[in-house]
């Protein structure tokens, strides 16, 4: 069953939302986009650039759309104006089979379908910067990062 994320938005004051899916490298995409636009998204998806994402495409192919799962709205408790909405990802009307959200959910029904149910977390990774953003703070900290 999928909510009219319109509604929603109006009802828990979400100014805008945030549709991402997962390249192969691991690293969240996204578009930001305003509540007024959210009931196109939900319909045709955001667009992104497959090949900009790793996801084996080039230049030439069209772009990919992200359908929000609507199921999932995580309204952001530090900036409660933003839902997230992770997405499967389309290209031209079809499923990206090889996206990680959609290899995920095959691997999931393969193993319900023996008995096993999987769980998985999120391990969060964060470093401390300096106030400028281009170092980090603590000088005996020698791994690589790449600042954004």
């Amino acid at each position: 069953m999928s909510k009219n994320l319109a509604d929603v938005a109006k009802e828990k004051g979400i100014r805008y939302f945030l549709i991402s899916f997962t390249d192969l490298f691991g690293v969240v995409r996204s578009k930001l986009v305003p509540s007024s636009a959210i009931d196109g998204m939900q319909k045709d998806g955001a667009g992104f650039a497959g090949f900009a994402a790793h996801l084996d495409m080039t230049p030439a192919d069209s772009d990919m759309f992200g359908l929000p799962d609507s199921e999932q709205l995580i309204q952001l408790p530090w900036k409660p104006e933003v839902g997230w909405l992770p997405s499967d990802i389309y290209l031209d009307g079809k499923i990206v089979e090889h996206g990680p959200r959609t290899v995920l959910k095959k691997v999931l029904a393969d193993a319900e379908s023996k008995g096993y149910r999987m769980k998985s977390g999120v391990e969060c990774e964060y470093f401390i910067l300096n106030p400028e953003g281009t170092a980090v703070s603590d000088p005996a900290d020698l791994q690589p990062k790449a600042l954004l």
